[in-house]
């Protein structure tokens, strides 16, 4: 089934941005402009994810009866927040990505890249594989230890013990796998639950953090693909050995 999205907004910019982005990414959309007209098609419709307009009055409230809703029957929400509105507030209502206005093309187009695997089926229950190392997240003068659960070019995932404070930006270090570099950054929240699990994407790094986080990218490719050779070796030695 083609995933489908639900927008709530009178933005005429970010309607346009978005509609845009989502017809990029192959998803069909759907747009209202008050709370009542949204509610009103979620009691008719199903949809794959919902992008609620906080600057709307009533977002909140949405966000709060779709966070009831089974696992299954739930869409991934997306909150635009304003300057007036806090993002600690968008993830108590029961968001899932933060898109902070006035929209940035690059940046909303990695959230919603991101939030696309969560509107697969399955997916936002299944454990992805940590990486067996300690991201530190800084907050003032205390500094959170979280597990990190992926890390690519763009941004982060993480296991914290607690939900994250309500911040935009957070500073953030922690050493590549298997060396010895420490990677230093600032990352914009864009996502978070209330068991802990979050994701970043990178808004500062200096030069030579980035090259070595690419350089350990590039290494993790090529033994992947190396592992994924080799065992596809292994089972064709063992079909013909049993024929």
């Amino acid at each position: 089934m083609r995933l489908n999205a639900l927008l709530m907004s009178q933005d005429q910019d970010a309607v346009h941005t978005l509609a845009a982005l989502l017809n990029h990414l192959g998803i069909s959309g759907e747009v209202c402009f008050t709370a009542p007209d949204a509610l009103d098609l979620l009691a008719n419709s199903r949809y794959s994810a919902i992008l609620l307009d906080f600057e709307i009055a009533g977002a909140a409230q949405i966000a709060r009866v779709l966070r009831n809703n089974p696992a299954g029957k739930r869409p991934v929400i997306f909150a635009m927040i304003g300057a007036l509105n806090h993002i600690s507030g968008a993830f108590a209502a029961g968001a899932d990505f933060v898109l902070y206005k006035p929209l940035a093309h690059d940046q909303v187009l990695r959230s919603l890249r991101a939030g696309q695997a969560f509107m697969l089926p399955d997916r936002r229950r299944s454990q992805r594989q940590s990486l067996e190392t300690i991201a530190y997240l800084q907050f003032g003068i205390a500094a959170m230890p979280a597990l990190v659960l992926d890390v690519n070019d763009h941004g982060i995932s993480i296991q914290s013990p607690e939900p994250l404070p309500g911040v935009r930006e957070v500073r953030l270090r922690f050493v590549l796998p298997g060396t010895s570099e420490t990677v230093e950054a600032t990352g914009d929240l864009i996502w978070a639950d209330r068991e802990g699990r979050a994701g970043m994407l990178f808004s500062g790094m200096h030069a030579r953090c980035r090259k070595s986080l690419q350089q350990w990218l590039r290494k993790r490719t090529v033994r992947k693909r190396s592992a994924h050779m080799h065992t596809s070796t292994e089972r064709g030695r063992a079909t013909a050995s049993a024929h």
